[in-house]
């Protein structure tokens, strides 16, 4: 059975590489292999959540231009974003589980140049076809907002920005294949430095073909779906030199003889990212029926309920950074067949996330304000009212902060054992009967109000963290840790 090399041998040997060094601490010696494996994971996870980060300042700049345009464009631009967001990151869990597969096909007899480059070019193949549905789904946009009853000068609006904006469908997937290829041979800074770069390409595009600065035709809000298109191409290639620069990763040859299938990896990977994708639809849709509900009980509380909420889901990109780390790491040592080794890499995780997100908890609730302050004026009189409410949803948000964490890395590490269908409906379980049963509760039916149904929106967090958990708690009796070659996306046929 293949092993990592012991401690403190080159990189550049036939093994996964950096990576996995502290995998093997035990076995060269070291007093404390845990030690090793909380290294390992927070290497790998920091430059994952950075890039987390990073993409929703992405998003903010997109906002930041809109807005100049005024508050029909702006109100739009919210409708069509909400319905794409839902597509790309519903399929970007579709397409990701191939990390779960390259990890294991590296644990089982690493460098697996063959079972990486079929599962890696089969993802690809993935998030063109499962892209080109999803750009399909974007066409109907304008009669989507009519048939839910939206104003039809917005809905016209939004289409005008969709038809542009579904173009960058396929790009955003393809990059987020690469990302998680990259992410997976240890190279996640790649992801984070190409990231930064495309802030920097979205903001130029914004101004040059929103308001038509520097030469640019002026298309206002479609100019916004123009930059986002320039900035997915932006990364597309950027990801590309940096795969055929970089000699660890070129070795792949990933891109080599694209038009050649392995339907076995292909059906693997449906088979893995299925479930998580319709685990992020279900998680999505019950915060997106949240926000419907809080407009019933007021315009004041939807605006606070929007704003602690994008605070939350700041403090979330670390978890989930750590989440997609214990991904890799739990996937690597899954393909070794090394129990121990899935054991500290799951806990390893958990344990980051509790820490991070205590943290978290604790700024929430000691210093709303100054968090407050990211995105509004906390001392300005006007705001007194909103202030009011999404402090006292923060304090909320503090309690469900840590079984947040836990139910992302949870679910990561459960991904890397190739588990993905009981959790995924544990997830939907959790979120919309505990979950939102009980935001409809405590919403309408008590003086809670908007706080009952962020007491609900935790109850479900905390429903999903403690039976994820337990799932990965219980994983050998469950026969979760049992690998075969044919789940590296191994088969004999030469290529």
């Amino acid at each position: 059975m293949p092993r990592p090399p012991p401690l403190g041998k080159r990189f550049d040997r036939p093994y996964p590489g950096r990576l996995f060094m502290a995998d093997t601490a035990h076995l060269s010696g070291a007093s404390s292999p845990w030690r090793a494996e909380i290294a390992a994971t927070l290497r790998l996870s920091w430059p994952l959540a950075l890039a987390n980060l990073l993409q929703m300042l992405t998003y903010a700049i997109d906002v930041i231009f809109i807005a100049r345009l005024g508050e029909q464009q702006l109100a739009a631009s919210a409708l069509v974003v909400s319905v794409f967001g839902l597509i790309v990151w519903a399929l970007s869990g579709l397409t990701g589980a191939v990390s779960a597969v390259i990890s294991a096909a590296l644990g089982a007899r690493a460098p697996a140049l063959r079972p990486v480059r079929r599962a890696t070019r089969m993802a690809l193949w993935l998030a063109v076809l499962s892209g080109a549905a999803g750009m399909a789904l974007m066409l109907g946009f304008e009669q989507f907002a009519l048939l839910t009853g939206q104003d039809p000068v917005l809905a016209a609006l939004g289409q005008s920005y969709a038809l542009v904006l579904l173009c960058s469908t396929i790009p955003f997937l393809i990059n987020n294949v690469l990302r998680s290829f990259v992410s997976a041979l240890d190279r996640p800074i790649f992801a984070t430095a190409i990231t930064a770069l495309g802030i920097g390409v979205n903001a130029v595009g914004n101004y040059a073909f929103i308001f038509g600065n520097w030469g640019a035709p002026e298309l206002g809000l479609p100019g916004a779906a123009v930059a986002t298109l320039m900035t997915s191409l932006f990364t597309m290639g950027a990801y590309v030199i940096a795969i055929r620069i970089d000699p660890k990763l070129h070795r792949y040859h990933i891109f080599g003889r694209w038009w050649v299938p392995d339907w076995q990896a292909f059906g693997r990977i449906v088979r893995i990212g299925t479930p998580i994708a319709l685990m992020i639809c279900a998680e999505a849709g019950v915060f997106g029926a949240a926000a419907f509900l809080m407009g019933n009980i007021g315009a004041a509380q939807l605006a606070a309920h929007t704003i602690a909420l994008q605070i939350a889901a700041l403090a979330f990109q670390v978890p989930f950074g750590v989440g997609q780390a214990t991904t890799i790491r739990v996937g690597y040592f899954y393909g070794a067949r090394d129990s121990a080794g899935m054991a500290r890499a799951g806990w390893a995780g958990i344990a980051i996330a509790l820490v991070f997100m205590s943290c978290t908890a604790s700024a929430m609730v000691l210093i709303p304000r100054p968090l407050l302050a990211i995105y509004i004026d906390p001392w300005d009189i006007a705001n007194a009212g909103l202030v009011a409410f999404a402090t006292r949803y923060l304090l909320v948000a503090a309690a469900f902060q840590l079984v947040d964490g836990v139910q992302a890395v949870a679910a990561g590490a459960l991904r890397g054992l190739q588990d993905t269908r009981v959790p995924m409906w544990i997830a939907v379980f959790s979120y919309w009967v505990p979950g939102f049963g009980l935001s409809l509760a405590l919403g309408f039916a008590t003086h809670l109000a908007g706080v009952g149904v962020w007491i609900g929106l935790a109850t479900g967090l905390a429903f999903a963290a403690a039976l994820l958990t337990w799932r990965w708690a219980r994983r050998e009796a469950l026969g979760l840790t049992r690998f075969t070659p044919q789940e590296a996306a191994i088969s004999p046929a030469p290529l």
